[in-house]
């Protein structure tokens, strides 16, 4: 007995084909010549005998698939078994490249399968793969003998295996089985899969929520329709099975879960999978359905609307063409099935007994995120970054990491003879660095600086404003020192914004730019004796928020980085900084290339996240913390003018213990 396969290097198709290799007979499979050496590589992978799985060349868009008269003569009454796979399975595929592959190569597969059986029914068998999807949107129970019945075929997908199907059903020429499998997951026992297709494209949302929250947190989801899953290997397994068992000719047949689970119920069964917090109150997405089409399709066109469902989408790797099958209305019968299957051992196993296994492959084989070049070399090579306060601490350390990508670094400060110095130290290590030394404190010297770089370097893809002037002092102490205010807000935010609003025509004009603007943790905890400091970076934070909303359609990009407490020489007149836990200046350089490489609108630990959230639920209790840091941390000899304390000032036990439990947090 022989067979003949299309779609062999499927994900279906070569699991069929391992079972097909426990049969005798030989397996002669359709290649096209340029994929030959895939076809070589997964043989090779899966173990096939080479003397008894053989390709033939051809192609499924063309008629007879196109093999040629001599290729068909040498095959004509051998193959007993046509096992039709090829197909697109792809939502997100266009139409008329489904219907070329879907229908047009279909009938190219019957012609072909006719022409091997000599124009002789009996002795060769059509077996097609089709799809649930052949149903379309149809409301109810959809029994294997229905057909015409199919409602909802608007999507392209949903047509083509609907219409391929038809053409199966109609034909005289040879006996044939139709076989719809459900949505098809990984293997059960191994987790392998070859796309992101039906649940997994959900795993990214997942795997957002683990990162975000603890596994233990509710979670508000949405319920929706019975979502029919099983795996390639239930599949392939009843294929097989069901192809080699008699009289059945003229079937179809239904390879489905008989209980099929709700969508959030899957979700949260990939979720505690995934170790992700669980939907625990879900609300039926068909309790919209009350709204009229036309009100939700009107609200749905609105731009900021579409703007922002296309956000979430993109963000989490969702086709917008997935969604309308969360309230998918159709229940499949599979009697046909069960009885074919009876006394075989093969059924569809539990999806909780080898969800673990699915979540475990993508999450090292196909997550998204395993292929975006996360290199800072990816992002930076031969692009233009401009680091302020580059000859020391952070911005130093930003700029090595920078210089080392092959990124045309260019590093500002006020300090010629540091500033020169740091620069020839990074071209000696083979750096494409210049320095340019500005008071950015001075608004006119923002603008000749502005003006020097854009006429030598042409524009800038990166702006990082590290510069920044921090006073600790407490408002009682400030009665008389308003310039302190005035001198924070000079370089702390006006220097900033100077810069951003000279560089950005050029980056608008380019539609692309990103501004990354080291901001403070104090922002987010309302340190207290930091009033001037935190005011200052407070007001570059809340630029940045109002400038993403305007700009990230022109494909500017704004970081934020609330940068906790950093060993830096900024932070050295402050003596009790010496015994209380910070970051060094190379870690602060990896929370910029951290925002480099991955563009987020903020960088925060999760105390600054925590301090902001506990201020906004609970002010009064936070006042209470605060005002109790303020207590426990008196202002230093430095903001009290007094030179003579300096040398003996010494942090209590209290203090030290306070500072660490609060990691990060000036005080």
């Amino acid at each position: 007995m022989s067979y003949f396969v299309t779609g062999a290097t499927g994900f279906i198709g070569r699991f069929l084909v391992g079972n097909l290799l426990k049969r005798k007979g030989t397996i002669h499979v359709l290649v096209r010549k340029d994929s030959q050496k895939k076809f070589d590589a997964l043989a090779k992978k899966m173990g096939w005998d080479p003397k008894r799985v053989v390709p033939v060349h051809g192609d499924m868009t063309a008629p007879r698939c196109g093999l040629t008269p001599a290729q068909i003569r040498g095959l004509s009454g051998k193959v007993k078994h046509f096992f039709h796979l090829a197909a697109i399975y792809d939502l997100t595929a266009d139409a008329e490249s489904q219907r070329k592959a879907n229908v047009d190569g279909t009938q190219n597969a019957l012609d072909l399968a006719a022409a091997l059986g000599n124009g002789t029914p009996s002795s060769i068998v059509f077996h097609h793969t089709s799809s649930i999807a052949a149903a379309g949107l149809y409301p109810g129970i959809f029994r294997e003998d229905m057909f015409d019945e199919a409602e909802g075929l608007d999507d392209p997908y949903l047509r083509t295996k609907h219409d391929s199907e038809g053409l199966v059903r109609k034909e005289k020429r040879v006996k044939w089985r139709i076989y719809r499998p459900g949505m098809v997951v990984g293997h059960s026992q191994t987790g392998e899969m070859d796309k992101i297709d039906g649940p997994y494209y959900f795993f990214t949302l997942l795997k957002k929520m683990r990162e975000m929250l603890p596994p233990w947190m509710p979670m508000l989801g949405l319920e929706g329709g019975r979502i029919n899953v099983v795996p390639v290997d239930f599949v392939a397994d009843a294929m097989d099975h069901i192809a080699h068992k008699p009289k059945l000719d003229g079937h179809c047949f239904h390879l489905v879960d008989p209980e099929p689970m709700r969508v959030g119920e899957v979700l949260n069964t990939f979720a505690r999978a995934g170790h992700a917090p669980e939907m625990t109150m879900r609300l039926d997405a068909r309790m919209f359905a009350f709204i009229p089409g036309g009100v939700r399709g009107a609200i749905g066109s609105l731009p900021p609307v579409k703007r922002f469902v296309g956000m979430l989408l993109r963000d989490f790797k969702i086709p917008r063409g997935v969604l309308k099958f969360i309230t998918y209305p159709t229940r499949f019968d599979n009697r046909e099935t069960e009885r074919a299957l009876k006394g075989s051992g093969i059924s569809v196993p539990r999806l909780e007994t080898y969800a673990w296994r699915l979540w475990d492959y993508w999450e090292r084989h196909l997550d998204p995120d395993l292929f975006i070049d996360r290199t800072l070399k990816g992002k930076v090579r031969n692009k233009v970054v401009v680091i302020t306060g580059g000859s020391s601490g952070i911005g130093l350390a930003s700029a090595q990491r920078a210089a080392e990508a092959g990124a045309i670094t260019i590093i500002v400060a006020r300090g010629e003879e540091e500033l020169f110095k740091a620069r020839d130290e990074m071209k000696a290590r083979g750096g494409k660095v210049f320095a340019y030394t500005a008071d950015l404190a001075d608004m006119a010297d923002c603008d000749r600086l502005v003006a020097t770089i854009l006429k030598e370097h042409g524009h800038v893809d990166i702006l990082v404003n590290n510069a920044g002037r921090s006073i600790r002092r407490s408002i009682e102490l400030s009665y008389d020192r308003f310039h302190d205010f005035e001198r924070t807000m000079q370089l702390n935010y006006f220097g900033c914004l100077r810069l951003i609003m000279g560089f950005m025509p050029t980056m608008i004009q380019r539609r692309k730019g990103h501004i990354i603007n080291i901001s403070s943790i104090g922002v987010l905890a309302n340190s207290p004796r930091f009033s001037a400091y935190v005011a200052s970076k407070a007001a570059l934070d809340a630029f940045s928020r109002c400038a993403q909303g305007e700009l990230s359609g022109k494909g500017i990009s704004f970081t934020t980085i609330n940068m906790p407490l950093v060993r830096t020489p900024m932070i050295a007149p402050t003596k009790m900084y010496d015994s209380v836990p910070t970051l060094t200046p190379e870690e602060a350089a990896d929370l910029v290339v951290k925002g480099i490489i991955e563009k987020p609108s903020r960088i925060a630990t999760r105390l600054g996240i925590f301090s902001a959230l506990l201020n906004a639920v609970a002010p009064k209790a936070y006042e209470v913390i605060m005002s109790t840091a303020f207590e426990l941390f008196p202002d230093s000899a430095a903001a009290k003018g007094d030179k003579k304390a300096l040398k003996e000032e010494q942090p209590s036990q209290e203090q030290i213990a306070f500072a660490a439990l609060m990691r990060g947090v000036h005080w």
